[in-house]
């Protein structure tokens, strides 16, 4: 694995399981309805993040073009997170924005 990728991969891992988590945990609450958006943005995101996460692994020249297109879903999904008091919610948009950091890093 490629050093200068090494610390995106693991906030993109870190995110991508945050937001399996929170839209799990979403499906549990009361009023389902209310969390669509969270959890569509959820799913968007852990996707995004283990797409991004396997074209750095394989330094793909296309990285850090990806990594831009994941920052603008990871910010999107953290927004929509901090809007709900639930735990899950707040660890995910934490995740989020993190990842977010790192694949602006990233793609420079």
């Amino acid at each position: 694995m490629h050093t200068q990728y090494e610390s995106c991969i693991q906030a993109c891992n870190n995110c991508a399981v945050a937001c399996q988590t929170c839209a799990a945990a979403c499906l549990n609450e009361d009023d389902v309805k209310m969390m669509a958006q969270c959890i569509k943005l959820d799913m968007d995101c852990a996707e995004i993040c283990q797409v991004a996460a396997a074209f750095m692994a394989r330094d793909s020249d296309y990285a850090a073009e990806l990594c831009r297109i994941c920052a603008k879903i990871c910010r999107a999904c953290g927004e929509e997170c901090k809007k709900h008091e639930a735990d899950h919610c707040q660890r995910c948009a934490e995740a989020c924005m993190a990842c977010a950091d790192e694949c602006e890093r990233m793609a420079g």
